[in-house]
This record gives C-alpha cells, sequence and structure tokens, in this order.
C-alpha cells in the first residue's frame, strides 16, 4: 500500500480545484492507498514565515517546532500529490507559505558543503494537478514558474521514480465538456502513478 500525501490549496468547496482534488482522492483511495488528505485551507495552516522562523531556518532540529505536525505528515508520505489552481503565475499563497515553511533545512533538503542535497527520497512519486486561467503560450512567456518549481526544485528533493504534471490550460474558457475531459485525464493518470 502506497501513502500519499494529497496537499489541496483552494478556499471555495465548489470550486474545479475542489472537483479535480476529490478525483484525485477518489481515485487514489480505491487504488488501495493510504490518503493523509490535507487541505491546507480547512486546516487553518498559517502560510507566513514569522521573523522568528526566518532567524531559526537553518537551525536543523529547532526549527521544525512549528510546523512540527506537517513535517510528520511530509515524511511518512511515499506519494506527495499537489492540487492547486495557479494564480498570478504562482502558486496560492498557502501553498507558497507550505513550501517556505515545511520544506526546511533538514525536512526537505540538507546542505553539505553548501550544496541542496535532496532529503525527501521516500517520495517516489510526485504528481501535480492544476488550472492556469489562461493560455499555455501566456503561461510560458511568464516563465510557467509553477510546472518549474515542481518539476525541477521538488523534484530535486524527492528525486521520484514517477513524476506527473497536469495542467488545464486557458480555464477562463474552459467549457464543460474541456473540464471533464481533464478530470477523466486526472482519474487515468492517477490510476497509473
Amino acid at each position: 500500500m502506497t501513502r500519499a500525501l494529497v496537499l489541496f490549496a483552494h478556499p471555495c468547496p465548489e470550486s474545479f480545484s475542489a472537483a479535480l482534488h476529490r478525483t484525485v482522492v477518489e481515485t487514489l483511495t480505491a487504488r488501495g492507498w493510504e490518503i493523509d488528505d490535507c487541505d491546507l485551507n480547512a486546516e487553518g495552516f498559517n502560510p507566513v514565515l514569522s521573523e522568528a522562523e526566518r532567524r531559526g531556518y537553518h537551525e536543523v532540529g529547532p526549527n521544525l517546532a512549528p510546523v512540527a505536525g506537517y513535517v510528520e505528515r511530509l515524511r511518512q508520505a511515499e506519494a506527495l500529490i499537489l492540487v492547486f489552481p495557479v494564480w498570478n503565475f504562482g502558486y496560492p499563497a498557502i501553498l507558497k507559505g507550505f513550501f517556505d515553511r515545511v520544506f526546511l533545512p533538514g525536512v526537505s533538503f540538507r546542505l553539505e558543503e553548501g550544496f541542496v542535497k535532496p532529503n525527501l527520497t521516500h517520495i517516489r512519486k510526485l504528481a501535480a494537478v492544476t488550472t492556469y486561467g489562461g493560455t499555455r503560450r501566456r503561461a510560458l512567456l511568464a516563465g510557467d514558474p509553477p510546472r518549474h518549481v515542481v518539476k525541477r526544485a521538488v523534484w530535486h528533493v524527492c528525486r521520484p521514480d514517477r513524476m506527473r504534471y497536469l495542467a488545464l490550460y486557458d480555464m477562463n474558457r474552459a467549457d464543460q465538456a474541456k473540464r471533464e475531459r481533464f478530470l477523466a485525464r486526472v482519474k487515468t493518470e492517477m490510476e497509473r502513478l
């Protein structure tokens, strides 16, 4: 059985992101996976890295105290699935804050002679399920930061065997049929992950 941490970052339960989140959780549960369903908004996660946290950022061990529960959940995961919308060419603040506060030295990476070494290598499967308001071209012109962070930075600290980045572009003009096709694609990809 695979244990997955599903990080969901959208405040509205009626959103298309929420439908994607349900599809991910239901599909992985049907496969017999153990799901730690972390709805950051529902849990009231505080995304703000405080002054004290920043000052103690590199103190491995003590730096975990403010987010110890989330660190433990991340350490238990064998798969990490991110479900979020892209807003202003970036993550929702709550997900960015999760990375800032939980992907700490000693947690997601370790520094060896000034180089970042992966520390989440127990995560063998990594996936992102997201939507963009604009077209793929607009995202590319802006550099598509969310895709690069997942496929480079998050990938680097995990080094998973399997990685998927599933994006529905041009969400602002997506009709029901296009949304349903994307939901079906997400279901299929979660069945293969």
